[in-house]
């Protein structure tokens, strides 16, 4: 996992997010992958942003999502870009849903547990407060315990 500079070419949001950060750099992040190794790489390599910094990705999927998250450091922006998809987040232990199709977007505050579920093939575009963001499976339609995925707070 690297940091690049100035990339001049295409580039695929699915493989290649892109990291924003302080003083308006946007840097796209090579060998990305959700690999706790790498994970702690990233975190390490943008520790800097501190809770400025985000996370530019574009994911593609269909069914249940199979974790719940929160981002403590900032608000998430989630935007469908085909397909649909139902946001629910934990919010004082009611389930709030949020339907979205094409075009439309949800902001998920920080520190609210959220999970996404695809209905059918689906493209969303998310850009996301990493420093400190933690998972839990989904058991349920509430967030269980944590699970041992690295955070950008646990970074080396």
């Amino acid at each position: 996992m690297r940091l690049v500079n100035h990339e001049r070419h295409a580039m695929d949001l699915r493989t290649t997010p892109v990291h924003l950060g302080l003083g308006s750099r946007a840097k796209p992040v090579e060998g990305f992958t959700w690999d706790p190794q790498v994970l702690q790489a990233y975190s390490a390599a943008v520790a800097a942003d501190g809770a400025e910094g985000r996370l530019v990705m574009i994911f593609d999927g269909d069914g249940l999502g199979d974790h719940w998250e929160s981002h403590p450091a900032g608000d998430e922006l989630v935007v469908c870009l085909s397909g649909s998809l139902t946001v629910t987040r934990d919010v004082d232990g009611v389930p709030d849903r949020v339907l979205l199709g094409p075009g439309e977007a949800t902001i998920n505050p920080a520190g609210v547990w959220h999970v996404v579920d695809m209905e059918g093939p689906t493209s969303i575009l998310a850009i996301t407060a990493t420093l400190g963001t933690d998972h839990r499976p989904r058991t349920g339609t509430r967030p269980t315990e944590r699970v041992g995925t690295p955070s950008p707070q646990e970074a080396p």
